[in-house]
Formats: C-alpha cells, sequence, structure tokens
C-alpha cells in the first residue's frame, strides 16, 4: 500500500525527487536547529531549492497537485493547473464555491457552460473550472460537447481520434474518456471526429444515456459547448443537462444577445446557474 502523501515529510518527497541528497538533507537540519527555521524555510535560505519548488512541494504534501511551467503537455492558459495561487484561479475557485451551494447538490451532477461570441473563453473556463473540481477531491469529468469548434484536446493535449461523436454513433464506449495525468480526480472526453451532422447527433436518445450513465461515475460533468449566437445544438445540451452557466465577454458581448440567450433558455426550461464577465479570455480563437 503506498503511502499517503500528507505523511511524508518535506525532505522526503524532495530526496525522492531527486531535488535533495542526503548531504543536502543534513545540511539543511543543520540550518533548522541553529536558526529555528522550518525544513523548507532553511532549504530556500541556503539556495537548495527555490520558492517555487517548496510551494509545490506542500501543495503535494496537501494532495492539491498543480504542475510547473512547460510540464505535462498542458496549454499553459490552463491557470488552474500552473498557477494555482493567482488571482485569476482564486476566482474560478469562488465560482466553484457558488456552483456547490446553487446546483451541484449530490444529485444534480450536469451542467452546460454557453459562451456567446467568437474565441474560447468558454472553453478555457470549462477546463479551469474541471481543475479546481477535481483539485477538491471531486470525480470530474469535462465533456467537450462542441462538435464545431472543440478545443479541450488542445488544451489538454488529447488525441482526438475518438471521442463523443463516436460514443453517440455506439463506435466506441466510455473508454474512450480520457484520464489526465498529474489530476487523479480529472478525466476529459473530447469530441472526437467532427461529424456532418452535430444538431441531429445531440439531439439522439444516446446523448441523454450517455450522460445519465456518466452520473453514476462522476460527482461533477461540465459541457462545453459551441457559440451559443451561431448554432443551435446548444438547446439540445441544455435540454439534457437542464441548467447551463453563461459566459459571457467583457466589452464585446452585446446586451440584445444576452437577452436573446435567455429568452432562449427560458423556453427550453433551462435554469441558470450564474453568468460570468469574462475579461481574461476574451481573445479570438485562431
Amino acid at each position: 500500500m503506498n503511502e499517503p502523501m500528507i505523511h511524508k515529510s518535506i525532505g522526503k518527497l524532495l530526496l525522492e525527487d531527486g531535488q535533495l541528497n542526503l548531504s543536502d538533507i543534513e545540511l539543511i537540519e543543520h540550518c533548522q536547529k541553529e536558526q529555528g527555521l522550518r525544513f523548507g524555510e532553511a532549504a530556500v535560505k541556503l539556495g537548495l531549492i527555490s520558492e517555487a519548488d517548496m510551494l509545490q512541494i506542500l501543495a503535494r504534501q496537501f494532495d492539491y497537485p498543480y504542475l510547473k511551467p512547460g510540464e505535462g503537455g498542458l496549454n499553459e492558459e490552463l491557470i488552474a493547473a500552473f498557477q494555482p495561487f493567482s488571482s485569476q484561479t482564486e476566482a474560478i475557485r469562488s465560482l466553484r464555491t457558488q456552483l456547490t451551494l446553487r446546483w451541484f447538490d449530490g444529485e444534480r451532477k450536469q451542467l452546460a457552460l454557453i459562451g456567446l461570441g467568437t474565441g474560447y473563453g468558454c472553453s478555457l473556463l470549462a477546463a479551469n473550472l474541471a481543475i479546481v473540481f477535481s483539485q477538491l477531491g471531486q470525480r470530474a469529468l469535462l465533456i467537450d460537447a462542441n462538435l464545431r469548434n472543440p478545443c479541450q484536446h488542445q488544451l489538454f493535449n488529447l488525441s482526438q481520434s475518438v471521442g463523443l461523436s463516436e460514443l453517440l454513433v455506439g463506435r466506441a464506449n466510455t473508454e474512450a474518456i480520457c484520464k489526465i495525468p498529474y489530476f487523479a480526480n480529472l478525466s476529459v472526453l473530447t469530441a472526437g471526429t467532427l461529424p456532418p451532422n452535430p444538431q441531429e447527433l445531440l439531439g439522439k436518445s444516446s446523448f441523454k444515456l450517455l450522460l445519465r450513465s456518466l452520473e453514476k461515475q462522476y460527482d461533477v460533468i461540465l459541457l462545453d459547448t459551441p457559440d451559443a449566437l451561431v448554432y443551435a445544438d446548444t438547446q439540445s445540451i441544455v435540454m439534457e443537462t437542464g441548467a447551463a452557466l453563461i459566459a459571457m465577454q467583457k466589452n464585446n458581448t452585446r446586451v440584445s444577445d444576452a437577452l436573446s440567450l435567455q429568452t432562449q433558455l427560458a423556453d427550453s426550461k433551462t435554469q441558470i446557474v450564474g453568468v460570468v464577465l469574462n475579461e481574461a479570455w476574451s481573445r479570438e480563437n485562431s
């Protein structure tokens, strides 16, 4: 049986990672006793590890994984994976708390994220939100239900050869869902092959059955969707999730478009759980 991470000392973790050797440990312990410092503080003061190394080891010790720049092959715009102490990630964690209070209650597990306008701010929000839910210990699944211009496979460095579209036509099973290395509680289902009939495919009973079966395996299921202003696919998606989180772009989303979407969601009896005004990710998807 593996030793729980929380029971491992910082020195032991650094030793296992090869960042320190036994001589380094002895030197740090001597400095620690002489100056009344904590082990990590002494290691940083001696220049044997950096502040960034120290923060990452502490995160591992408390089972809160995150990555160093360039690690894991993930897109660095996944700020929750690379910058867990930034103000943006803190805002995403606050959003996670609000969603837990307002929607996710153990029985309600699905939520569609809907974007208004071009770019992939909605997709980045969905991806980062999935990461922070997984860091909380929730079994989180991110489904790329954007069968028009998907990007989750790019963000998480995954193959798009088999995904949601294959599951919906019976050409694959849930083994197509990818576990994300470094984040034990996070899984992603890519869009798969882009079909010629996305709206019809998402309207099939197989989509509803798939979501119902996945509810038994995951605590939180987030669905990334195509641009709601351009494609009607979103209506098929929210009819199954029953709820939506709307992502708007600062200085870009028009009030008339937002009101139009609100009317559409009301007609489909979809609950609007919240609205996010997105400033940092309102760039074009090139």
